[in-house]
């Protein structure tokens, strides 16, 4: 669900504010839109007072006790904030959350409203006490990640609110340019709408105007050799080489999946059920499909070779000399990611 969803569902006729909700997603961007509707939504319905708490494993956590159950001296309704960016309240804060749960269990706003900001939860976490009694206590809103296939879509969504539009090439291009970074998608949209005309955009102007404001991570670079997504990969390489990421980092990212996929295909290979292997490697979620096309992409003989090219570039980081192998360490990191995302024809 994201902010406009939200907004649509609790203006519809008959809706009601529930006690408690709880925001969650990896994106600020996106996770700040939903939080800022949530709290205009209920500014609209009388909450005027604001409390907001930035919490941690650290924090006085009977500070918030207090503030969750009592309504507003004033008698204005009180809106409550939790934010709490590492998602790990400490047993202290975990206790208090539980509590804050039951409270609010069931119950419609009346004259206190809280609102939960959370990071996406790991799956353990996810099934801990507190977080699962978040869950089934009040409105629990994950937030999904814009991917990358769906970044065009999302930008061209977004110029439309400005009655803005642009051909499907610039989108790919200006998605190319934000990738990773929604904030920075958003304030050059923004731009957009400052310096042009509402109507269709050209791809000249655009591509004056915008910067590239990328922000290639490790991450993504695995995901696009998994995925075989060979020009997203070189970009993102060609990124990180340019922005002075460190390269044993890079090299961390890519070998600790390459040896993963190695022990995986040879359990398979060995007899093994493919599913049961992913789950006992923790391979879920969105990385398992990505996992899979690798695996069918890559023959099982050609893992171990993989995995000893990753000690060589390990070698060459160290200005080791490697025999048949390039001298520049990140060729021939390219050269290894490559050996994973190219399916020979």
């Amino acid at each position: 669900m994201d902010a406009q969803r939200l907004i649509n569902e609790l203006s519809r006729p008959g809706a009601s504010l529930a006690a408690l909700y709880v925001i969650t997603g990896d994106d600020p961007l996106l996770t700040i839109e939903a939080t800022d509707a949530l709290r205009g939504i209920a500014r609209g319905a009388g909450f005027l007072e604001r409390n907001a708490f930035l919490m941690d494993a650290r924090s006085d956590w009977s500070a918030l006790g207090m503030a969750s159950q009592s309504g507003s001296l004033f008698g204005d309704k009180q809106l409550v904030e939790i934010s709490l960016p590492t998602g790990k309240p400490g047993k202290t804060g975990a206790d208090a959350l539980i509590a804050l749960a039951k409270r609010c269990a069931g119950q419609f706003a009346e004259d206190v409203l809280t609102i939960i900001s959370l990071p996406r939860l790991d799956k353990a976490t996810r099934e801990g006490k507190w977080a699962s009694a978040l869950q089934s206590s009040g409105k629990f809103i994950d937030i999904p990640s814009v991917e990358r296939h769906q970044l065009p879509r999302w930008i061209a969504e977004r110029l439309a609110r400005q009655s803005q539009e642009t051909d499907a090439e610039t989108l790919q291009w200006l998605a190319d340019k934000v990738e990773g970074n929604l904030l920075a998608a958003h304030q050059e949209i923004l731009k957009l709408g400052l310096l042009f005309e509402p109507g269709k955009l050209q791809a000249q102007d655009i591509e004056q105007s915008v910067m590239n404001v990328a922000r290639y991570d490790v991450f993504g670079l695995r995901d696009a050799m998994l995925a075989g997504d060979v020009p997203r990969m070189i970009r993102i390489m060609d990124g990180l080489k340019a922005e002075g990421e460190a390269l044993p980092l890079v090299l961390w990212a890519v070998g600790e999946e390459i040896r993963t996929l190695a022990r995986i295909s040879e359990a398979v290979t060995g007899g093994q059920d493919l599913s049961s292997v992913l789950r006992s490697h923790r391979v879920f979620g969105s990385r398992e499909p990505l996992v899979r096309k690798a695996l069918s992409r890559v023959s099982p003989r050609s893992w171990p070779a993989a995995v000893q090219h990753a000690h060589e570039v390990d070698r060459l980081i160290k200005g080791l000399h490697v025999s048949g192998r390039l001298h520049d360490p990140w060729e021939e990191m390219n050269r290894l990611a490559m050996r994973i995302a190219f399916k020979p024809t």
